[in-house]
């Protein structure tokens, strides 16, 4: 599956072409090409070291991408997500977001009656108040039927000498499948983008994570520290 990335990177540079030559154009175009050195998704390593470039056009409140990761050690655990979402704003501190993601796991094991394409929709409630940024959201895996409930939040301090800033997250989540299985995760992360030019822009990240799942996960281990890197050009 290494050749998605070879697509990713044509597609990409389609749209950058396209939007080019549109640049009244009411959409627009973001194209993200970062690395982690570890891939966890939900206080879960699903990956070592992975390549995950995305793509994603907003047509206003609406959007449309596909994200992929390709483990750099092994042509395994590759996975292909396409989504689109929509947001509704309530006011100008409140919004509502609301999407379906499409994941696609291309080399998954499947005889034991895994599924390689899982359906989840989701909602959300974020805004902006003194400075912080929270958010709740409902997800649902309709084929795996697993509820996923996720609180998070947000800051950033501006650093305007060197043309960056500092941005924290935090979230705490439940993942609560259909028929026991349920577990808690957490994470907290500092990321700092660099502006490189009016549509570029360089970050850096590092990132803290834990579950408390039984055992620890796939990987043995119930927390994990990994970094982030990577460039993103909008247009």
């Amino acid at each position: 599956m290494k050749k998605t990335v070879l697509i990713i990177a044509a597609l990409a540079a389609s749209l950058s072409l396209r939007a080019e030559e549109a640049t009244q154009s009411s959409y627009s175009v973001s194209v993200d090409f970062p690395y982690a050195s570890k891939y966890v998704f939900r206080g879960v390593q699903l990956a070592e070291g992975s390549f995950q470039p995305s793509v994603e056009v907003a047509f206003g409140d609406f959007a449309i991408g596909l994200w992929t990761s390709q483990p750099v050690t092994s042509n395994i655990d590759n996975e292909i997500d396409l989504y689109a979402s929509y947001g509704i704003a309530l006011n100008d501190a409140w919004s509502i977001d609301t999407g379906l993601t499409l994941y696609y796991y291309p080399e998954l094991d499947t005889s034991t009656g895994a599924d390689r394409t899982t359906w989840e929709p989701y909602i959300g409630l974020t805004g902006e108040v003194g400075g912080f940024s929270p958010g709740v959201y409902l997800y649902y895996d309709a084929t795996l039927k697993v509820f996923t409930y996720q609180g998070q939040l947000g800051y950033s301090v501006a650093l305007e000498p060197a043309g960056a800033s500092l941005d924290f997250s935090a979230a705490l989540g439940r993942v609560d499948p259909d028929g026991g299985g349920s577990y808690t995760y957490y994470s907290f992360g500092l990321s700092v983008p660099f502006t490189l030019s009016e549509s570029a822009t360089f970050t850096v990240g590092i990132n803290y994570t834990g579950n408390d799942i039984t055992g620890g996960d796939g990987f043995g281990k119930k927390s994990h520290f990994y970094g982030t890197a990577g460039i993103t050009i909008g247009f």
